[in-house]
């Protein structure tokens, strides 16, 4: 699958009915921003059993403004619907790639007990 587009009304039903969502927070003035889209696609279309959201933050203000969202192209992974990634900056495919992996192969009961703790 294709990356799709996630808005206000979109990105948190998107987030709790898949197991893994990446989501891409960009805008088009983003120089970033458009050297790593076609990574972001490239990836996405490796892994279709992963949602890729991507959110324009300009059309999104709200959402953007939501996720505390400071600097982009801000990268999100969520798995199982916690969120278990946040890393600004555009990646250069091999390390996009590892992400991706990882984030398949976290051990979720790990994660929510840690989370736990530090609750």
């Amino acid at each position: 699958m294709a990356t799709q587009d996630l808005t206000a009304d979109t990105f948190e039903q998107t987030i709790t009915d898949n197991d893994i969502v990446f989501v891409d927070f960009w805008a088009d003035w983003c120089g970033p921003c458009k050297q790593f889209a076609p990574t972001y696609k490239s990836v996405a279309e490796q892994n279709p059993d992963i949602v890729f959201g991507k959110v324009d933050t300009e059309a999104e203000q709200q959402l953007a403004a939501a996720a505390q969202i400071s600097s982009i192209p801000m990268l999100m992974a969520f798995r199982e619907g916690q969120l278990v990634f946040a890393q600004p900056g555009a990646l250069p495919k091999q390390a996009f790639e590892q992400l991706v992996q990882q984030v398949k192969d976290l051990d979720m009961e790990q994660v929510r007990a840690q989370m736990a703790q530090e609750g």
